[in-house]
């Protein structure tokens, strides 16, 4: 086609994720500036608002002009959540509503407080047809558009799918001007000859430098539009991912193939706008629609073996239909979640890649054309949380299901919509003998201590109370503040009723974890009794260390674990020809914690024929202990044995031999 090419934008680059929009729009309904966000001063009111709320970052003053501002409002009013502004050609603004002002749709989508709801909302929106056709007498929408062309590579090809670059180059570009039959003829053509290429990437940049004679801006924009594009469209919850493309998700194809039945109208904008404020209608608010939906979901669900019930549940409206069959789609998700959970114990080197983008503080990585993972610079506390949320279940053998574990929404790609809220704790992983707590912050600065120190020891307290088995706390950052460990080292916490509670809860780098996570699995010890081993290890010398000490210890103490497991496959096997250090740390499966206290060693020339020797700090001045860690030397009495060590466990003091505790020593 020799038209000139323009690129549709149905999100903005400013404000690539749309699952933040919600959060920044609660912050503005209660802010002095709704109805108010035109004019230097309140956009830059405004935009220091968000900064001061936590939802942007605008580092050092960067934008002073206010632009921040201006690119919330856009997506604030495209989405119909505030009036957006009515040119006088298109008619008169209090026809529609105060400029700015929130709308009887935003007050909706202040209440969506689940996910699916949430999406519902952008659904509607992205329902409505507000782009401006070429001809300037009609409008479309883009969703509508896309799920017509996907629907019709499904007619001649038998999947939905669509690529990454042929949604950058015959997606976006297009719109119902355009001959569908002829819009799906080109993907088609670019499918066959780009399999055919030996370099894709070469191959994606001459078509993309082809396809951009026609187009007057910059190149670039067809792949870096189209993943902040796709992104926005999959908000929606009829598309998903498939690789770095999309495919209609399958629960949601007979809503799907009634959107795309209309793509554009000629009624005018501000008709189409009263729509998008009001709260557009969908095809699942006809009674039939929503029938053939449900009854489409529960064959699905059949197929697939899913057992489920909702023969309790009122079905006389399109309304009452709806909440069933979105109980059904809470079920299928959970049920797609327990699946996505046992697969990731294959992906432990992606997890350990994801680790090491978040310890850049963001960024790609790329394995092949069409094989990307991305950590949002602006998104890092979020995969923080996700990702270790994945490599717990990488590890596996948790008693509680994956969506139990965590306290952070997911769409559904299974990726994070937003970190957890606060009041408890990032990740709850139980297992059949303990339970670890797993606390992350993205924060490094001294405000580190005062932003976590309290709430994770309130969080791992709560837990002690709640669980009947032990509960280890591990609180991971990016950079571990010295007054965090300190705060940590000391672990102390009085729960109700001045109850004194001692927690373990120990401080480590990503990085350390990093390393330690996949060592576990490069030596076949992925499991976690052996998270618990590394904990106990890492707590052995708190109470002796400094924290700044502490912290040396725990990275060394990491280091040496790693090359134990790495070199004999068995830290037990190595230690049995070690020395047994002053206040080892041993774990008992019938005494639980316990730690070396004293050692008892015979000796012949003494006259009582043994002694007992503290043994917690230090070795004893006055003993030399042989390399195979049994013959000792006194300074008086000569040579002799040792025989037992005195363990002080939680409720009782024993004495074992250097047989039984070399088995325990963590």
């Amino acid at each position: 086609m020799e038209e000139k090419i323009d690129i549709w934008l149905v999100g903005n680059t400013g404000l690539r994720n749309p699952n933040r929009i919600q959060e920044g729009f609660k912050a503005f309904a209660n802010s002095p500036y709704v109805g108010k966000l035109r004019g230097k001063e309140n956009e830059i009111g405004f935009m220091n608002f968000l900064n001061d709320q936590g939802i942007i970052q605008n580092e050092a003053g960067k934008d002073t002009s206010g632009s921040h501002a201006r690119k919330w409002r856009l997506m604030f009013s495209k989405n119909g959540f505030i009036y957006p502004q009515v040119k006088k050609k298109d008619g008169d603004q209090d026809e529609l509503g105060q400029l700015d002002d929130i709308t009887p749709f935003g007050r909706a989508f202040l209440k969506a407080d689940t996910y699916p709801a949430v999406q519902e909302c952008y659904l509607r929106a992205l329902s409505v047809e507000q782009f401006a056709m070429p001809d300037g007498n009609s409008y479309f929408s883009p969703l509508r558009w896309i799920l017509a062309i996907m629907l019709e590579l499904e007619r001649r090809t038998g999947s939905s799918e669509i690529t990454r670059i042929e949604f950058a180059l015959w997606g976006h570009t297009t719109n119902p001007s355009y001959s569908i039959e002829k819009v799906v003829d080109n993907i088609l053509d670019l499918r066959i000859r780009r399999k055919q290429a030996p370099s894709k990437r070469n191959f994606d940049k001459k078509e993309v430098a082809e396809r951009g004679k026609h187009y007057d801006k910059k190149s670039d924009n067809f792949l870096d539009y189209s993943d902040m594009n796709m992104r926005y469209l999959r908000i929606s919850g009829v598309l998903q991912r498939k690789g770095r493309g999309m495919i209609i998700v399958p629960a949601k194809h007979i809503l799907a193939e009634k959107l795309a039945k209309s793509t554009s109208n000629e009624e005018s904008i501000m008709i189409q706008y009263k729509r998008l404020c009001e709260g557009a209608e969908l095809p699942t608010d006809n009674l039939d629609t929503a029938k053939a939906l449900l009854n489409d979901l529960m064959k699905q669900m059949k197929e697939r073996h899913i057992l489920f019930d909702i023969s309790d549940l009122p079905l006389n409206t399109a309304t009452e239909i709806n909440i069933a069959r979105k109980s059904l789609e809470n079920l299928l998700s959970q049920t797609d979640e327990i699946q996505y959970a046992k697969e990731q114990c294959n992906q432990w080197q992606e997890i350990a890649d994801y680790m090491e983008l978040l310890i850049r503080g963001g960024g790609k990585r790329t394995y092949d054309d069409d094989n990307v993972i991305e950590v949002p610079k602006d998104e890092t506390p979020a995969y923080l949380e996700w990702i270790l949320w994945r490599a717990s279940l990488a590890i596996d053998h948790m008693v509680n299901k994956p969506y139990e574990v965590r306290g952070f929404k997911l769409d559904s790609d299974f990726l994070p919509v937003s970190a957890a809220g606060g009041g408890k704790g990032d990740l709850y992983c139980e297992f059949n003998d303990f339970t670890i707590l797993t606390e992350v912050t993205m924060s490094t600065s001294s405000r580190q201590e005062a932003m976590e120190g309290e709430p994770v020891r309130r969080h791992v307290s709560d837990a002690v109370l709640k669980y009947d088995k032990p509960v280890y706390g591990m609180f991971i950052a990016v950079k571990i503040d010295t007054n965090t460990a300190e705060t940590f080292r000391h672990g102390i916490w009085y729960a109700r009723g001045d109850l004194k509670q001692k927690l373990d809860i120990v401080p480590l780098t990503l990085a350390q974890y990093r390393e330690y996570f996949m060592a576990m699995f490069r030596t076949g010890h992925a499991n976690p009794e052996k998270l618990r081993e590394l904990i106990l290890l890492c707590e052995t010398r708190r109470d002796i260390l400094n924290a700044p000490g502490w912290k040396e210890y725990i990275g060394n103490a990491i280091d040496e674990k790693i090359k134990r497991m790495e070199q004999h496959g068995c830290l037990v096997k190595e230690e049995k020809k070690l020395v047994i250090a002053p206040g080892t740390l041993v774990y008992s499966p019938i005494a639980g914690k316990g730690q070396v206290i004293a050692i008892e060693v015979s000796l012949p020339k003494c006259q009582t024929k043994s002694a007992k020797f503290p043994y917690l700090n230090e070795i004893p001045e006055e003993l030399n202990i042989d390399p195979d860690g049994r013959k000792v030397k006194h300074d008086r009495f000569g040579e002799g044995m040792i025989f037992a060590y005195v363990i002080a466990f939680k409720n009782t003091i024993i004495s074992l031999s250097w047989e039984e505790i070399s088995k325990i020593t963590i």
